[in-house]
């Protein structure tokens, strides 16, 4: 009989799972669509589903269940504040309806404070008391580890809201209803947005032809591949998405102070096309002390596994 726990990550397209056991081994996972445009129900019956999945594949039942899921979250019941992102679970009673379902013990939390917890217990934060984990993807998410605690406030929100902070108050709308925040100029989606603009605009590119076809398809993907190919709009908006990250940063780090700095989610898998000029940004920028003392600004190990290993570990500790 193997003992294990379900971890999920959960996002507006995408649902990440994985079988781990209490040393975080990962034994199964998966990846399928949420359903989650569908509504709540659909995504719980789609949580059923990988579950089921899962313990046919290894002939028991999982010990607990851990969501992780975006915005302001209340471990025992769900998302309570999700203004846009996921249609219809803000307020939706996901946790005691997936217990019932499932009859096993089921937590939830934020994804990206998750993240941080996994990096905390098996990555890169491990043996560090302070610490900041950052989620590039879809959007932007934050996790901080202080005085080796990960901290929970009263309004479920602390450490998890860096991606609010404005960077440029006159720059896009954010769902918010801030302008220029770290979620619409740090995010992987932010710079292929970029880009796209500049083939509106008709700079020319190696993307044109393929913006033409599908704009939607000039993603962050295709636009490391325009890097990679040296394109001057890629690269010049590369530039100026690495420094908008770059402040977002050092923001970041006057706010939380941490040790290090752990980089994961989808554009990290383009570290090596920005990363060294990211780093130079920070160390130049940061104020603290000692001066000259660089803040580590590293790519997580477990780069796009990280939110099912922190519910994993939220799972866990259902059991203990």
């Amino acid at each position: 009989m193997r003992d294990y726990v379900i971890g999920f990550d959960v996002g507006g397209t995408r649902l990440k799972s994985g079988a781990v056991t209490r040393e975080g081994r990962m034994l199964a996972h998966g990846i399928a669509s949420s359903d989650a445009h569908l509504g709540p129900q659909a995504l719980l019956h789609r949580l059923v589903e990988e579950i089921n999945a899962l313990a046919r594949k290894l002939r028991v039942i999982p010990r607990a269940i851990g969501l992780g899921l975006p915005g302001a979250v209340l471990p025992a019941r769900g998302i309570v504040l999700l203004p846009g992102r996921l249609k219809g679970l803000q307020g939706y009673p996901l946790v005691p309806k997936l217990r019932a379902a499932t009859r096993v013990p089921v937590v939830a939390d934020n994804d990206a404070r998750l993240a941080m917890l996994a990096e905390a217990k098996f990555g890169l934060a491990r043996g560090k008391s302070w610490a900041l984990s950052i989620t590039l993807g879809t959007g932007v998410g934050s996790g901080v580890l202080l005085d080796g605690k990960i901290l929970r406030d009263p309004h479920l929100q602390f450490g998890t809201q860096m991606s609010h902070v404005t960077l440029q108050a006159g720059g896009r709308l954010c769902l918010t209803g801030n302008r220029g925040t770290a979620e619409m100029l740090c995010s992987a989606t932010a710079l292929s947005m970029q880009v796209r603009d500049g083939l509106q605009r008709g700079i020319p590119s190696v993307l044109s032809d393929r913006y033409i076809d599908d704009p939607g398809s000039v993603d962050f993907a295709a636009v490391m591949e325009g890097v990679r190919r040296k394109d001057r709009l890629c690269l010049d908006e590369l530039g100026v998405w690495t420094a908008n990250l770059g402040a977002f940063l050092v923001s970041a780090i006057h706010v939380y102070a941490p040790e290090v700095v752990i980089l994961s989610g989808g554009a990290t898998h383009g570290a090596k096309y920005f990363l060294k000029d990211l780093r130079a940004h920070v160390r130049r920028h940061v104020y603290r002390w000692p001066v000259g003392q660089a803040v580590p600004v590293l790519i997580s190990n477990m780069q796009d596994h990280a939110g099912v290993l922190g519910a994993a570990v939220a799972a866990w500790e259902q059991t203990s």
